[in-house]
């Protein structure tokens, strides 16, 4: 689950990092409020409006922009709400703008004394421990980075034995050229980072940038955080800040009808009942000569309710060509979700697509007699070949 840059700043404060303070807004009238409140807090009159949204990038698409005054910020304001702002982690269409950050300068006086720092705290998935990724290129698209300047990126790995050592955030602090004030304030900013991305169960942290001001703080400028799904029960508070309009509605709908469900780009839509059994049935479609349009998991209980469901997600691509269903009946009989196929078939108007549906496993072959007797455009298969062959024959 991704969060917004105002609420992954609130997360990281209160595990005692440093970061640009902010007040989030929905109108341009409640902007100037929040640049108001913010300039008594911190004393700031110069501001920085962010748009908030689910992506990278935004001050290229026009979504960062610095405020002089309040009249500007009320200007800037208009312009970023309600815009679709395009960036190099959107689609074409771009996002909507619903909510921005009205932030404080932190570039003061002494601007050419400070520096931008990259950070970021993720899994390495290769050794299976956490690691810290820096660079002293802040500011910039670590890609570009990573691509023409591989050797000013470095990394810290972690124990999960042991945790974050001291030394090894006096190394990061180190390496990155820091001394003096500076220096302490970092091993103090990496040591409160990495406990806040343990504490909340994050899989990612990307702050771009940390900044080193001119009087040696550091502070967190940007903050991307991402959470781990399967940690949020612990955190319900957490879950709580989930913005749906960030994410696509049709995830929004499948995760609501308990379906794991991932858009692909494909002719083929799938429904399988197991992720393991899905991934094969990728695999087949693809061998036989199409594409998955999708990765869809209805789970052990394919009822009729979620078969109807599952169905309505998957027609709503046009690009879906076919639709194989691809059941093994282990803990739901094949006959149920047979039912259950043939009731939403119905249920659905305008299914204009041929539906290969394969059935084994516990009273598959009256599955089978009930699919086929159906009358409907719907063609059934025992052995995985077959399926596959209808693919190939229909697509």
């Amino acid at each position: 689950m991704n969060l917004h840059e105002f609420q992954g700043k609130d997360i990281l404060a209160s595990y005692g990092v440093r970061v640009q303070r902010g007040k989030v807004a929905s109108t341009p009238d409640e902007a100037v409020e929040a640049a108001k409140k913010l300039s008594e807090e911190t004393g700031t009159s110069w501001y920085v409006v962010k748009a908030q949204v689910h992506a990278g990038g935004r001050g290229k698409g026009g979504g960062v922009k610095l405020a002089k005054n309040l009249d500007e910020v009320r200007s800037i304001s208009e312009q970023i709400l309600g815009m679709m702002l395009v960036t190099p982690q959107t689609s074409a269409e771009g996002k909507l703008v619903n909510q921005v950050l009205i932030a404080e300068d932190v570039y003061y006086p002494g601007e050419s004394e400070t520096s931008e720092i990259y950070m970021s705290v993720l899994l390495n998935r290769e050794s299976g421990r956490n690691m810290i990724m820096y660079s002293t290129e802040g500011g910039m698209d670590i890609e570009a980075v990573a691509e023409n300047t591989p050797h000013l990126i470095f990394t810290e790995e972690i124990d999960p034995k042991v945790g974050l050592q001291g030394f090894q955030a006096r190394k990061i602090a180190f390496n990155l050229g820091l001394s003096g004030a500076a220096f302490k304030e970092m091993t103090k900013f990496v040591t409160s980072l990495y406990n806040a991305y343990e504490g909340i169960d994050a899989s990612l942290f990307e702050i771009n940038p940390v900044l080193k001001t001119s009087d040696d703080k550091i502070l967190a400028v940007d903050a991307k955080v991402t959470l781990d799904d399967n940690g949020l029960f612990r955190h319900k508070d957490y879950a709580a800040l989930r913005d749906t309009r960030e994410e696509d509605p049709i995830d929004v709908e499948a995760g609501e009808a308990g379906l794991n469900f991932v858009n692909l780009d494909g002719n083929v839509g799938c429904m399988v009942n197991g992720a393991g059994l899905a991934m094969a049935t990728m695999d087949i479609i693809k061998m036989a000569g199409g594409n998955p349009a999708n990765f869809l998991d209805v789970g052990g209980t394919a009822d009729a309710e979620r078969v109807e469901k599952a169905f309505r997600i998957i027609l709503r691509d046009e690009n879906v060509k076919a639709i194989l269903v691809n059941i093994f009946g282990g803990i739901v009989r094949c006959d149920r979700v047979a039912q259950g196929i043939i009731d939403a078939y119905k249920n659905i108007e305008n299914i204009n697509i041929p539906i290969i549906v394969r059935l084994q496993g516990t009273n598959a072959i009256l599955a089978k007699k009930m699919i086929d007797e159906s009358g409907l455009q719907v063609h059934s298969a025992i052995a995985l070949h077959e399926a596959a062959a209808k693919v190939q024959e229909l697509v």
